[in-house]
């Protein structure tokens, strides 16, 4: 899909003519998302500018993702596209700035770029550039906010207050089936904090290169990607607080897992034990063996029995008095 925008902020449809050699004078930005190769085609001819392809945007190296050729700034980041869902993913968003136009190539849609377009714009192109990385740090934040609530949630269902004692007792699979899923989604959340690191990252490297290059910015402009700078560095480390929060649930839950499972080791084992002494008892009274004495008395059933009780009883009374039990 392409879409231009226009210096007073009109969005403008697909052309129906991809054939026409130039581009209306007033568009100052060129978004395309997904595009097919004659929108490809269309947009290189009428502006003069490489359009990046995906394999282009995926690049991870520094000198493929920072770029200037002739006065181009050709800049690309990776995004998270729905991630306020269960399935959040990595998308690569490209780029490419000159003192007259912006072409961004993006192949998901991102909230940023709709909640942009639909806002006031600036009349320049540096201005929609900078405008539109506001947007997407804004969503970042947002995002970043959203894990926090509910890494705060999940922390006060694993550390519950209170006193343990008045606490109604809860089956052992309840309780197990509570920490597997406390456990994912404590693993779901530390995937996507590190999807934005990536972001992050990205969108940190491109302000200060654009700032540091564009000699042709107007001044209204520096003052807002300084600040976009410190924007980004204090999410960076807020992520990084997310990341250290994380892996301390990470190790609870697990921790408790483990207590769990030695709760349950603690049970098999104590029931060994007491099965151990009515077996020799039994045992022993099987063997069938003439001289008994016990085979001629009266009670000597019910002797038998009292014994294995006996036997049974007092290990578990021995694991109380432990405090094993």
């Amino acid at each position: 899909m392409l879409v231009l925008h226009s210096a007073r902020g009109e969005a403008r449809d697909t052309p129906t003519d991809l054939s026409a050699a130039a581009l209306p004078p007033d568009v100052i930005w060129i978004d395309l998302l997904t595009p097919s190769p004659s929108e490809t085609a269309f947009v290189e001819r009428t502006t003069g500018l490489h359009v990046p392809t995906i394999a282009d945007l995926s690049e991870i190296e520094s000198s493929s993702r920072l770029r200037a050729e002739d006065g181009v700034l050709y800049l690309s980041a990776p995004a998270v596209h729905r991630a306020t869902t269960a399935d959040p993913h990595s998308t690569p968003v490209g780029f490419v700035l000159n003192a007259e136009r912006l072409i961004t190539v993006r192949f998901e849609p991102l909230n940023a770029f709709g909640t942009f377009s639909q806002g006031p714009r600036g009349g320049n192109a540096a201005e929609v550039f900078t405008g539109l990385i506001e947007a997407i740090v804004d969503r970042i934040a947002d995002v970043l906010e959203h894990i926090a609530a509910e890494l705060d949630e999940l922390s006060h269902r694993l550390f519950r207050s209170g006193h343990i004692e008045a606490e109604a007792p809860r089956r052992p699979a309840r309780e197990a089936a509570d920490l597997r899923s406390i456990l994912r989604r404590v693993g779901a959340g530390g995937d996507l904090v590190s999807k934005i690191r990536d972001s992050l990252l990205g969108l940190g490297r491109i302000v200060p290169y654009v700032a540091s290059l564009g000699t042709w910015l107007p001044e209204s402009v520096k003052p807002r990607l300084e600040t976009l700078r410190h924007d980004i560095l204090s999410l960076s480390d807020y992520d990084a607080h997310l990341v250290n929060k994380v892996q301390l649930l990470l190790d609870a839950t697990l921790g408790l897992i483990n207590v769990e499972q030695n709760n349950i080791i603690k049970v098999l084992t104590i029931v060994s034990v007491v099965g151990v002494p009515p077996t020799l008892v039994a045992s022993m009274y099987g063997m069938n063996f003439h001289d008994m004495p016990e085979l001629s008395w009266a009670w000597g059933y019910p002797y038998g029995l009292a014994l294995i009780a006996v036997s049974a009883i007092a290990p578990l009374l021995w694991f109380k008095w432990r405090g094993w039990l």
